[in-house]
């Protein structure tokens, strides 16, 4: 419905110009007034001018105006949040004519992907996720002179993402205290909350930092010349962007000898693919990782652990626990939620049912050494859940000096794995636990070791019978250490 010839015009003003609360605020005020497209002038920004027309929110409000604007689809909001990071001045007004053609019979106006309007916005949310998308790639922190464990990076992003993108950062930096700054708009992450305040200069980060060139190495052993796409890299790394990276001083002569190193890797001699054995034992005496001959020195080595990136998102490094000199280990996979938070070993859930499987068995959990072979808990975000996800064969690897020197340090008789990742770490990749659980085996240096399945692979049954199986499985597995009371006995 057009606006009449003699319809007033009105002014509506969004601060900050890429708020979707913002904008959703003026948006909702005039379409209560009834204010048609037509009607407004969109202004991004606080200030306003003489010139200005009235504010839509000095606008009469009808008489028979609803108390509620009508509810619009999720998949608008969601695209109306992503254009407003645009740089488009005419954002603000598209938007408005696509709520009010939402709010005035033409609900379905999203499922029509040749409409003007429709093709103009998803153009512009493509743009600003593009543009998100180069700043979590290209980023770079550079270490902050004479602070410890503060970093700064400089960016000069196309639209106003710096709001959009920070969550990101904050999540995969979240052990370190870091800001970015961008000309229009700065964000700090001091490991518990971002603040967000005004633009700075690309002089108030610093230029650069001792891992520049342990990067510019990491850079350059990777680069892989028979892949080269000069116009490919170009489009994924826009020159743009390389004011921004240290590697991107290292390109011109990785490009320029691209040809010369694909000739030599052609020339070389082929050689025969050695065969790989999996490994079925570990040295468990090997040598220990902290400078310090206690588990409280080693366990304050571990807090530090930077071996794998588990330990940027996790709360803390969640270390053994249990009598120094403990006849018998006990193994699991890695913390959970509840162990993260808590800092100590099967404390959640799967921690509850090893404690009754124990308690059927007679056994004390305070005479056993309890630990897992991964350290710091590894998790997928679900709204505001964190869902435990497996942890890979690297997580695995890069804990494994730490299970290693737990071992050496306890020196117990006996090591029971609970689950595969933590039979992997014992025994070897190739150990195949549902085959071999419940059964006895020698490591190399006559340690005793058992394997069973995991308490959590026990809840993760179905109800009822299966459940009922599982959990007979795991008791049956561990009753061997209960026939065998000396294992429970204090060390000589």
């Amino acid at each position: 419905m057009p606006a009449r010839p003699d319809a007033p015009r009105w002014s509506a003003r969004v601060d900050p110009a890429w708020s979707l609360e913002a904008w959703r605020a003026v948006a909702r005020e005039a379409l209560q007034r009834q204010v048609a497209p037509e009607q407004l002038d969109w202004l991004p920004g606080g200030e306003s001018s003489l010139l200005d027309a009235p504010s839509v929110l000095h606008a009469p409000l009808p008489a028979d105006a609803p108390a509620r604007v009508p509810a619009v689809p999720r998949d608008f909001l969601e695209l109306a949040a992503t254009c407003l990071c645009h740089g488009e001045p005419q954002r603000l007004a598209l938007l408005y004519r696509m709520l009010w053609r939402i709010t005035h019979g033409q609900r379905g106006l999203l499922t029509n992907p040749a409409d003007p309007d429709v093709l103009r916005a998803m153009a512009l949310a493509q743009a600003v996720r593009r543009d998100s998308h180069k700043m979590k790639a290209f980023v770079r922190f550079r270490e902050v002179p004479g602070e410890e464990d503060a970093f700064i990076a400089w960016f000069e992003p196309t639209h106003h993402i710096l709001d959009r993108v920070a969550p990101f950062f904050a999540r995969r930096f979240t052990g370190m205290r870091w800001a970015i700054l961008t000309p229009a708009r700065s964000v700090h992450w001091d490991g518990h909350a971002l603040a967000f305040g005004p633009g700075g200069t690309q002089d108030q980060a610093p230029r650069a930092d001792a891992n520049e060139d342990l990067w510019r190495t990491y850079y350059a052993s990777i680069f892989n010349p028979a892949r080269l796409n000069t116009r490919m890299m170009q489009l994924e790394m826009p020159a743009k962007y390389w004011k921004h990276l240290p590697e991107a001083a290292l390109l011109p002569t990785l490009v320029r000898d691209a040809g010369d190193r694909v000739q030599d890797m052609h020339d070389r001699a082929a050689q025969a693919p050695q065969r790989r054995i999996p490994e079925r034992h570990i040295a468990v005496r090997g040598p220990a990782t902290a400078n310090g001959d206690d588990l409280d020195a080693l366990r304050t080595a571990a807090a530090a652990c930077r071996r794998c990136p588990l330990w940027e998102p996790a709360t803390q490094t969640v270390f053994g626990e249990g009598p120094r000199d403990a006849r018998v280990m006990l193994v699991g996979e890695q913390p959970g939620d509840a162990e993260d938070l808590s800092g100590h070993p099967f404390v959640g859930p799967a921690g509850q049912l090893l404690d009754r499987v124990l308690g059927e068995l007679g056994i004390d959990r305070k005479a056993l050494y309890l630990t897992n072979a991964v350290k710091h808990f590894r998790f997928e975000r679900r709204g505001k859940r964190r869902i435990h996800s497996k942890a890979q064969v690297t997580h695995i690897n890069a804990c494994r000096p730490w299970l290693l020197s737990e071992i050496e340090h306890v020196r117990p008789a006996v090591i029971v794995c609970l689950g595969a990742s933590a039979a992997s770490a014992v025994f070897g990749a190739g150990f195949n636990l549902m085959e071999h659980h419940g059964r006895w085996h020698t490591l190399e240096d006559g340690t005793r070791g058992l394997a069973t399945v995991h308490p959590a692979w026990v809840l993760r049954q179905p109800p009822g019978a299966a459940r009922e199986d599982a959990y007979r499985l795991l008791r049956d597995d561990l009753a061997n250490l209960a026939r065998d009371g000396n294992l429970l006995d204090p060390a000589p």
